[in-house]
């Protein structure tokens, strides 16, 4: 099975403010392994970046000016994500940037049962824990020693690690496509996958058999003068 995890840089916090997407990180896996191919891209947002900001990713003005506008990028973006889910941490707020780049370039939005949100999958497993994207590395031990600040791909490449130890890590297994399948194509993909991750053991028969019974009446047959006689005299009285 084919995903796609990714990750933005924004100017700010809502698209409904006038905010932009600077910066896409995507990392393809297949059956929960990278494959080593990725899409990395910026992009001018035609505005100025505020300096919360670029505290936050490092990616100034100056930088970003030279850089293409997002619908001279957008079919390639596209042609690489293709139908596939989509990976993400906090999810909805990628996919708003995303979806709002579309929706200004007058392409069609990407439909919110392709997303997958870590956020969501780390709060049902970890209830009560820390569930940002750092406690997360620390948790699974992956190494975040390159990540000096907020970075598209590299969040990217941290967040797979961490989306397959979520799910279950390497091993769990090539099923989840058959659980697709069974789920139908309007499933949210993050339901199907939280159901898929979980390991459902058979209840184990725990009544005892007849041969069993014959035994135990037997046993207590040769006890003489038993204490719960004595016990049963004591109630009646």
């Amino acid at each position: 099975m084919r995903e796609i995890v990714f990750d933005t840089e924004t100017t700010g916090l809502s698209p409904l403010n006038g905010d932009r997407m600077v910066e896409i990180g995507c990392v393809e896996l297949f059956n929960r392994v990278e494959t080593g191919r990725t899409f990395h891209a910026y992009f001018n947002p035609r505005r100025a970046m505020p300096s919360e900001a670029e505290a936050v990713h490092g990616l100034s003005d100056i930088f970003l000016s030279d850089k293409p506008f997002f619908e001279e990028s957008c079919e390639e973006l596209l042609e690489f994500i293709g139908d596939s889910p989509l990976v993400a941490h906090n999810a909805s707020f990628d996919f708003g940037f995303l979806n709002a780049e579309l929706d200004l370039c007058g392409r069609p939005l990407i439909p919110m049962t392709r997303m997958v949100d870590t956020l969501v999958l780390a709060r049902s497993r970890h209830p009560g824990a820390k569930h940002s994207l750092d406690a997360l590395c620390t948790r699974y031990g992956v190494d975040r020693s390159l990540r000096i600040k907020h970075g598209a791909l590299i969040d990217a490449q941290l967040l797979a690690q961490v989306y397959v130890e979520l799910c279950g890590g390497r091993q769990i297994g090539f099923s989840l496509a058959a659980e697709m399948a069974e789920a139908g194509p309007s499933a949210p993909v993050a339901t199907v996958i939280a159901a898929a991750a979980r390991t459902v053991r058979p209840p184990r028969p725990h009544a005892a058999s007849q041969e069993e019974l014959a035994r135990h009446a037997a046993f207590l047959a040769e006890i003489t003068e038993p204490l719960w006689n004595r016990l049963k005299a004591v109630r009646l009285t």
